[in-house]
C-alpha cells in the first residue's frame, strides 16, 4: 500500500521543490533580473550601512545647513546638517525591516486562518470568510493609519499595523488556494490510506499552495514599504532623529522652495525599491504559472 507521503509527492505539481525549470525561467526574465539587482542594491544598503565609513546619521552639523549635492555631500544635507547620503543607507534598513515583518505577521495569521476556511468550510469558513469581508471593506491605507494611531507612533507599532491590514489578503488568498488544492486526487489518495486532517492540511495541501503564496509575499514587499513610507510620513512610523525615507519626506516638504534635493533622494530610493520588488514578483509569478510546465 502506498504511503500518504509518496501520494502527496507523486501529486505536488504546484509546490516550489518539484519545479527544477523555475529559476531557470525566472533568469531568462529580463524584468526580474533588473527587479532582483534593484532589491538586491537596497538590502546590501541595509546591510552594509554600520560598516560602511559613512557619517553618524544623528550627528547634526550646524555649519552644514541644507548644503547642496557636491563632493562633499554627494545628495546634499538636511535642515540639521546631517548627510543625506547616510540617512538614505540607514533609512533602507527601516523600510525593508518594515517589509519583511509586515509580511512575516499577515503570513503568520492569515496561512492558519485560510487553511481552516478553506479545508473545513461550514460555519467556520462563513464566520472567517465575513471577518475577512469587513476588512477588506476598509481601503488598506485607511485600516493600516487606524491601527498605527491606535498602537501609537514607533516603527515597531507601524511594522504590526501594516501586518494585521493585509492578514484578510491572505486568508483570502490561501482560502481559495486550498479550496482548490483539497479537491486533487493526490489528497483523496492520501485521505484514504490513512491521513488525518492536520497531515493532509500541512504535508499535502499547504506545500502545494506555496507559489501564489510566495509571489503575492513579493508583490506585498512593495506595498509594505510604501505604506511604511507613508506612515513615517504622517508621523505614525519611523521617529526622529531615527532615519526613514518617509520621514524624511515629511522634513524636506517644508524645505521644497529653498532645498529641492532634500526631496529627492528619498523619493528615488522608494521608487526604485518599490519597482524592484514588483518586478521581481511579476517574475516570479510568470516563473512559477503552472502553464509554462
Amino acid at each position: 500500500m502506498a504511503s500518504p507521503d509518496s501520494i502527496s509527492s507523486a501529486g505536488a505539481a504546484g509546490g516550489l521543490s518539484t519545479r527544477p525549470g523555475v529559476l531557470k525561467r525566472l533568469l531568462k526574465n529580463r524584468s526580474a533580473l533588473i527587479g532582483g539587482s534593484l532589491v538586491l542594491i537596497f538590502v546590501l544598503m541595509a546591510l552594509l550601512a554600520p560598516i560602511l565609513p559613512l557619517a553618524d546619521p544623528f550627528k547634526s552639523n550646524f555649519l552644514a545647513i541644507r548644503k547642496p549635492p557636491s563632493e562633499l555631500y554627494w545628495f546634499g544635507t538636511d535642515e540639521l546638517g546631517r548627510d543625506q547620503v547616510t540617512r538614505l543607507f540607514f533609512g533602507a534598513r527601516a523600510s525593508l525591516l518594515a517589509g519583511i515583518v509586515s509580511v512575516l505577521i499577515a503570513l503568520a495569521i492569515g496561512i492558519p486562518f485560510g487553511l481552516l476556511a478553506g479545508w473545513y468550510g461550514g460555519w467556520i469558513d462563513i464566520v472567517i470568510s465575513r471577518f475577512t469581508e469587513a476588512m477588506l471593506a476598509c481601503p488598506f491605507l485607511i485600516l493600516a493609519i487606524a491601527f498605527a494611531a491606535v498602537l501609537g507612533p514607533s516603527l515597531t507599532n507601524a511594522m504590526i499595523a501594516i501586518g494585521l491590514s493585509a492578514v484578510p489578503i491572505f486568508i483570502r488568498l490561501v482560502r481559495g488556494q486550498v479550496m482548490s488544492v483539497k479537491a486533487e486526487d493526490f489528497v483523496e489518495g492520501a485521505r484514504a490510506v490513512g491521513a488525518g486532517d492536520l497531515r493532509l492540511m500541512f504535508r499535502h495541501v499547504l506545500p502545494n499552495t506555496l507559489s501564489p503564496i510566495v509571489v503575492q509575499s513579493t508583490l506585498f514587499m512593495a506595498q509594505a514599504i510604501i505604506l511604511e513610507a507613508a506612515l513615517s510620513f504622517l508621523g505614525l512610523g519611523q521617529q526622529p532623529p531615527a532615519p526613514s525615507w518617509g520621514q524624511m519626506l515629511n522634513v524636506a516638504k517644508n524645505f521644497m522652495e529653498q532645498a529641492p534635493w532634500m526631496s529627492v533622494a528619498p523619493g528615488v530610493c522608494i521608487f526604485l525599491c518599490v519597482l524592484g520588488f514588483n518586478l521581481l514578483g511579476d517574475g516570479l509569478r510568470d516563473a512559477l504559472d503552472p502553464k509554462e510546465n
